[in-house]
Formats: structure tokens, C-alpha cells, sequence
């Protein structure tokens, strides 16, 4: 049989080689990883041989026993996988190896420091895969051939992992995919047998198909000729019981199908045997967030498994988005083995499976939160601001993600999100009925507005919000445990509820008399900003400051108006409502100002310091810096 080589010589994508440097630069701390990464690879390309010969058998061809194979020659120096997978056509070769299709990939390279510890954890997140080989070989060859295709499409391919490679056609008799690896002159310590058998038990014990290397003879020297043998136990760690399985063992798996290279921070394995479902799940919570975790067209999922039969990979229908950094396997009888993605969307198995997960994963965190607030404490930290997507999505569970989030507040005056609903109730005042907020830009803007004032000098606690997400959030979550959200940036201020009816009484006598005091000066502050407004009226807030905008309570706020218009988004104008504090020295002066001119200077001074200390932009920062020169030259 004749084969056109096609040799040809192609660049590595820009990405690619940026990233080949960083892991053999960033990851030789951790060289034996290659192995897990390669033996890895090899066994999605087995369960893809599996899935697709659901459908076709022909694919198996003559070898449906699927395995990986791991060989060593201390002569050439060489270190060889095999696997008898699902194998790769020319151009995925290409696609797979030459260029990174992730979203988010420059992004990603563009957060890289430097700094070979922290890049190490950022590498790791991202998943190397193959390129892992590079760690401990000046060059690779891969000779692969897709299964259905026939002997004379195989291709080889090869590199020094620099700035090229070469590509050729070959003849392959078998399936699936030979990677060898030409080991540098220091990386001996892997030609070894017992070298590899180790990692092969410390990282791939529980990958689901044999390991093979060949036997030891009795002088413990490889024996080419000698049979071959498992090195792992090549069961499904998630159909073992859960006092069989060590945590080591459940942090190696996790690495498997997360791609990560750090342990998980929690997980949960349940067997389920019901009369409408079975089902086995090992669900893992990672340590850290992945790169594209904001990325909306980034993959995730779950693993799903048919009678132990690997199906599909990522399948998003079990998990919500909020949910969305979980990772695990999912293995049931209750699905057809030729089930697709499509037939997912409709299938009632999939409801009822995803509620089930859902509940298994709040679950995990819940204990989490009970047994190791510290770990809690760190998963907050990287997924807080996902799990705040949930009361909008979930309104099943609502009460259940409300109880695990948490956020910042006056209490300690720290950015540090370590403020949870229940702790807010436990300290509020003996009559408070409401739960008060505040949504800002920053933590500084929040924690230093004047809608504060007043809560501060009564001691009640306002939670501090100033995630983006945080507006949407508290939208639909409107009340917790029996008590309202209120936005103390909206509506009137009444602290009714924690004062007493002597001071109520006495407090009433003020603000009558301090309405018609005042009035007049109302009358003109409207007239004067005119079409700037909806309203002016006396501060029930203020203690400190002259002036502060708000809301109407139904009203949309300042910081999601602003989030809708960054996004692109029409919004239609919501006026503020001026309030001025008739306590204030600058408020007495604007009451005393008999020059219309004057007054008028004084009034946009107000509003524009109003609309600055809650985090909006002047229209005309120029015309501000001129009014307030002129006050300040009038004071000389």
C-alpha cells in the first residue's frame, strides 16, 4: 500500500508557543505530572471510541478491548503511551495540538505574572493536557490514525516544542494514538519501571480501563518480549463503596476530570436506589475558579455515565449557571445508552436528575460552611459572586442560597465578605423589623455614603454591597427569613420601628417645625434644578452631610442604571430626589443667600456633590470646578 507523506512544516499558534514555554518554565517542580496528563488524554479518547460505537460498532474494528499501554526503552531514551481510542485525522491533529481553541485563552495569558509559583496555579486552571509532555522531553512524536478511517490515513507528527512542527502521513495498522516521548538528558530518573508504576498508582489507580506495562522478569529488567500486565485497578472509583476509597484517591480522580492540578476543597459521592431513579454521583468543589469562569460561552458540566459507559462530557443540564464551577460524573440507568444532547433538553430523567444534584450540591456546601467555615471562607472568596446569581435563577432554593452568602458590612467596616443573613438578624436592634443595604461602585463608596449617617448614629448595621452582581441579587431577593431587604439609598427613611414614642413625639415636633422653616428654600432648590430632579425635600438621613440623592422606593438604583448602560442597554432616565440636611452649616448658608445668582451657585454645588458621593458622574465637571473657585475666592 502506497502512502503520499504530505510532509509538511507548520507554525505552533502564537498562543501555543507562549504557553509551551510557560509549562516547562512553570511546572518542572512537578515533572512525574506529565504522566497523569498523557494516561488522561488517553482515556477521553477512549471513552469517545465508546460513545461514537454506540452508534456505529464498526469503529472498534478488529479490537474492542480498550486499554492504554506504557512502555520504556533506556536505550533511545524514550517513554511511549499508547492507547487504542478513538485516535485523530490530520486536521485534528492539527486543530488539537497545533492551535488552543478555548475561549478566553488571551485573556488568560494575559494574567500571567511572571512569577513561576503563581503561574503555576494559573497554568493549572487552565489544563495543559499534552503539552505536559514538553516538562520532561526536548521532543515529542505522535503517530495516530482515527478509528473508521483505513490504514494509510495515519499521521505523524513531531516537535522540539519550540516554534514548529512537522506533519506527515504514515501507515498505521492499528487505531488510536502511539505518543512518544525523546526524554531530555537529565529526566533518566523515568526510564525506570517502578519509577512509572508509582505514578501510575498515585495518579491513574482509578482511571476506568487497564494500564499495561509489560512484567517484570525476576531480575526486575524489562523484558521486551514478556506479557503484558494491569498496574491499576481500572474500576470506576464512584462504584466503589465510599469506606474503600481514600480522600488521596478522591483528589487523583478529581484531577482526572477536572483537569486541575489542586485538590478539591470539598466533594460528595451518593449512591441512589429508588423505584423512578438510580443514579451514582461524585460531585467535587474545585479550590480554585477557573480562568473562564466568566466567559459565557465557556464549557462545564458534568460527566455523564450510562451503566458505567461514559456518554457525553460537560452536559450543563444538570447543573444551573449559578452552579456552574462543580464538577463530577453522573452515572445512571435511567437514560438510553444512545442518548444525545438534544434528546437531554426534553428528557424528564434529566428534571429529576438535576434536582437531585442541585439538592447534593447545596448540601456539600452547607456542611462545608458548618464543618470548615475557613474552606468556606476560601470558596467564598473564588465563587461568591456565582453563587450570588442563584436567588434570581433558583427560586426553589432561594432561602437555601440566601443562608450561604455572604457579604461586608458596617458591623466591621472590612472589605471582607464574612457577613451571613443570620448573623445581620442576631445583632439587630431589639424592634428592627427590616434588613438595610447599600449597593455601590466601590467598598469605599459604599461604606463612606451619607445614606449612612443616620443608621451609623442609631448602631444599626448596613451590609455593604458593591459586587456588580449584588443589584441583581438583592432584585429578586427581596426578603429573608420573615424580614425585607431595604435599600437605605431608597424611599423616605423611617426608623420608626427602634424609637421610642416619647423621642417619636418630639422628633415629629422637629420636622414640622423645620418644613415650614424651610419650605420657601425647597420651593427655590426645585426651581432651580428644575428638570435635574424629581423632587427636593428635608433629610431624615443626614447627620454629617448637606445634601444626598435618592431613589423612589419602586425606582431603579444608581448602581444598576449604571451597570445596564455599561452593558449597552437603553435605560430609561430615573430622576433622583434631593435631600438636604437642615442641620448642616451649608444648608443654613443657602437658607440665608438673598442673591438669586448666588443661590443658584450654592444649589448645583449641592446636587453635584450629592450625585459625586454616590458615585455618579458630573455632566460638566469643568462648570463644578468653576462654582466652587468662585466660593472659594468669595471666602478671601
Amino acid at each position: 500500500m502506497t502512502v503520499n507523506a504530505q510532509q509538511e512544516t507548520l507554525s505552533f499558534q502564537a498562543e501555543v508557543k507562549q504557553l509551551l514555554q510557560l509549562v516547562v518554565h512553570s511546572l518542572y517542580s512537578n515533572k512525574e505530572i506529565f504522566l497523569r496528563e498523557l494516561i488522561s488524554n488517553a482515556s477521553d479518547a477512549a471513552d469517545k471510541l465508546r460513545f461514537e460505537a454506540l452508534s456505529d460498532a464498526a469503529l472498534y474494528e478488529t479490537d474492542a478491548e480498550l486499554k492504554i499501554q506504557v512502555s520504556f526503552d533506556e536505550q533511545a531514551k524514550t517513554i511511549t503511551i499508547s492507547d487504542n481510542g478513538i485516535g485523530m485525522s490530520r486536521d485534528e491533529v492539527i486543530e488539537n495540538i497545533g492551535t488552543i481553541a478555548k475561549s478566553g485563552t488571551k485573556d488568560f495569558l494575559a494574567r500571567l505574572t511572571g512569577d513561576q509559583k503563581k503561574d503555576a496555579h494559573l497554568i493549572g486552571q487552565f489544563g495543559v493536557g499534552f503539552y505536559s509532555a514538553f516538562i520532561v522531553a526536548d521532543k515529542v512524536t505522535v503517530v495516530t490514525r482515527r478509528a473508521g478511517l483505513t490504514a494509510e490515513h495515519g499521521v505523524r507528527w513531531e516537535s522540539s516544542g519550540e516554534g514548529d512542527y512537522v506533519i506527515a502521513n504514515v501507515e498505521k495498522t492499528t487505531r488510536g494514538t502511539d505518543i512518544i516521548l525523546h526524554l531530555k538528558e537529565d529526566e533518566k530518573e523515568f526510564l525506570n519501571d517502578w519509577r512509572l508504576r508509582s505514578i501510575i498508582t498515585k495518579y491513574s489507580d482509578h482511571i476506568n480501563l487497564p494500564i499495561l506495562m509489560r512484567q517484570l522478569t525476576k531480575a526486575e529488567e524489562k523484558d521486551k518480549t514478556a506479557e503484558w500486565e494491569i498496574v491499576n485497578r481500572a474500576t470506576a472509583l464512584w462504584v466503589l463503596p465510599k469506606n474503600k476509597i481514600t480522600d488521596e484517591q478522591y483528589k487523583e480522580h478529581y484531577k482526572h476530570i477536572a483537569h486541575d492540578f489542586e485538590d478539591p476543597l470539598a466533594w460528595a459521592h451518593n449512591q441512589v436506589e429508588g423505584s423512578s431513579l438510580n443514579y451514582i454521583s461524585l460531585l467535587y468543589l474545585p479550590s480554585r475558579a477557573p480562568f473562564d469562569l466568566w466567559q459565557r460561552e465557556s464549557q462545564h458540566g458534568l460527566k455523564l455515565y450510562v451503566q458505567r459507559v461514559f456518554i457525553l462530557d460537560q452536559v450543563q443540564q444538570f447543573m444551573p449557571f449559578y452552579l456552574r464551577f462543580i464538577r463530577g460524573i453522573v452515572d445512571t440507568n435511567a437514560l438510553p445508552l444512545n442518548i444525545s444532547r438534544e434528546i437531554l433538553q426534553d428528557n424528564p430523567v434529566i428534571i429529576k436528575l438535576r434536582s437531585a444534584l442541585v439538592k447534593r450540591a447545596l448540601d456539600m456546601l452547607e456542611k462545608l460552611n458548618q464543618d470548615d467555615p475557613e474552606k468556606y471562607k476560601k470558596f467564598w472568596g473564588e465563587f461568591g459572586n456565582v453563587l450570588k446569581e442563584g436567588p434570581a435563577e433558583d427560586f426553589a432554593n432561594r432561602e437555601r442560597l440566601a443562608k450561604l452568602c455572604r457579604f461586608a458590612s458596617t458591623h466591621s467596616n472590612s472589605p471582607e465578605q464574612n457577613v451571613s443573613f443570620d448573623e445581620y438578624i442576631k445583632r439587630m436592634q431589639p424592634s428592627q423589623k427590616k434588613i438595610y443595604y447599600i449597593t455601590a461602585e466601590t467598598f469605599n463608596a459604599a461604606k463612606s455614603s451619607p445614606h449612612l449617617e443616620i443608621f451609623r448614629k442609631n448602631n444599626i448595621e448596613v451590609l455593604l454591597l458593591s459586587d456588580r452582581v449584588d443589584e441583581w441579587l438583592v432584585s429578586h431577593l427581596t426578603e429573608y427569613d420573615g424580614k425585607s431587604l431595604h435599600s437605605v439609598a431608597k424611599g423616605d427613611v423611617n426608623l420608626d420601628e427602634i424609637t421610642s414614642v416619647e423621642n417619636k413625639a418630639e422628633q415629629q415636633k422637629q420636622e414640622e417645625q423645620a418644613k415650614q422653616e424651610y419650605d420657601s428654600i425647597i420651593k427655590q432648590v426645585k426651581t432651580v434644578l428644575g428638570e435635574q430632579i424629581k423632587d427636593a425635600r428635608l433629610s431624615h438621613r443626614l447627620t454629617n452631610s448637606p445634601s444626598c440623592l435618592v431613589m423612589d422606593e419602586n425606582d431603579m438604583g444608581f448602581q444598576l442604571q449604571r451597570m445596564l448602560k455599561s452593558a449597552g442597554q437603553n435605560v430609561m432616565e430615573t430622576k433622583p430626589i434631593l435631600e438636604l440636611n437642615p442641620d448642616h452649616l451649608l444648608v443654613h448658608r443657602l437658607k440665608q443667600e438673598t442673591d438669586d445668582e448666588k443661590f443658584k451657585t450654592w444649589t448645583h454645588i449641592l446636587f453635584d456633590q450629592a450625585l459625586l458621593a454616590e458615585g455618579g458622574q458630573l455632566k460638566d465637571p469643568a462648570l463644578f470646578v468653576q462654582r466652587i473657585n468662585q466660593l472659594l475666592l468669595e471666602l478671601n
